[in-house]
């Protein structure tokens, strides 16, 4: 069985600007994909071509095993899809906007179940201006269901939204996984990645930087872990003494560790120093870490010479 999105050498050009450039991901089924960027990477462009709304310069795209571009009436009714931003009619209640949707797809459905799995059953008959930020996205979520897609793309559904909100939507998107729907996620929130993603894909200036679980995409690319402590600033010269890179940091040490064993050195030599300290933690790369640290270096060295002191300034 084919993979539910396939993308090979995916190419999208404006004139003489290449906004997507030999893109390459697979998504396999029943599986939360992640696809990470800052603004102007390409990510948009990608998600429109994937979408059916804009069509690619050249590269292979499948989404079902279908063009998206070239039959995009079979592949609609097949995908839901929560735009970035969504907004609905301020006067129907979330109970006539699904009914809505149903008419439109030519489908019936059951707008109290529906309602129930994204836990908005006791706002079923209030209006949408009525509704709070994060139940407009619960009901953009429910509209995307209605036609009970095998594929949703869902396009920063948590943007704005409290802590509160935003963790009541990472339920709904891993009930939809437990469902074995397959999710195509942008977010600018990376610990929201981290935490729903099965797979990521980092693009920027166009290309795909890097890819793996967040695990493997840390591992790869992230530092050694750390420990952390704040204490005496003579404390930095004992620990650098064993061998170990020590570097004040944000008013604490930083000391790089490669084993359990130099965390035990570590904490001995502050337990014998005589000398005061406190907060002693471990430290570990996040994927925020590493996303800022490779887009950053990225994005510097397409900088020109000229521009690379004013854009770090």
């Amino acid at each position: 069985m084919a993979d539910p999105i396939e993308v090979s050498k995916l190419v999208k050009t404006y004139g003489s600007l290449r906004a997507v450039d030999g893109v390459d991901f697979v998504l396999h089924a029943g599986e939360v994909f992640s696809f990470l960027g800052p603004n102007g990477a390409g990510k948009t462009t990608t998600v429109e071509i994937l979408e059916g709304l804009r069509q690619r310069t050249s590269g292979e795209v499948r989404v079902l095993s279908l063009d998206p571009w070239t039959e995009s009436d079979r592949l609609k009714g097949r995908i839901g899809v929560i735009p970035q931003d969504f907004h609905f009619f301020p006067k129907l209640t979330p109970r006539e906007a699904l009914n809505l949707y149903a008419g439109l797809f030519g489908c019936k459905i059951d707008a109290d179940e529906l309602l129930a799995r994204v836990e908005l059953s006791d706002k079923a008959d209030s209006y949408y201006d009525t509704l709070s930020g994060g139940q407009h996205q619960k009901l953009g979520v429910a509209l995307a269901l209605v036609n009970d897609p095998e594929v949703c793309f869902l396009d920063e559904p948590t943007t704005g939204l409290d802590p509160r909100a935003r963790r009541s939507i990472w339920d709904v998107i891993r009930t939809l996984r437990r469902e074995g729907r397959t999710v195509f996620l942008t977010t600018h929130y990376l610990e929201e990645a981290q935490q729903l993603s099965d797979r990521i894909a980092i693009i920027n200036l166009g290309h795909v930087i890097a890819s793996g679980s967040p695990d493997e995409i840390i591992a790869r690319y992230g530092r050694r872990a750390r420990v952390r402590f704040t204490g005496d600033p003579a404390l930095v010269e004992r620990v650098r003494a064993l061998g170990l890179t020590a570097e004040p940091d944000n008013g604490g040490v930083e000391v790089e560790v490669g084993n359990q064993r130099d965390v035990l050195r570590v904490l001995e030599t502050l337990e014998s120093s005589g000398l005061p300290w406190r907060s002693f933690s471990t430290v570990s790369d996040t994927l925020e870490d590493v996303f800022i640290r490779l887009v950053g270096r990225i994005e510097d060295a397409a900088l020109p010479t000229e521009e690379k002191g004013e854009a770090r300034g």
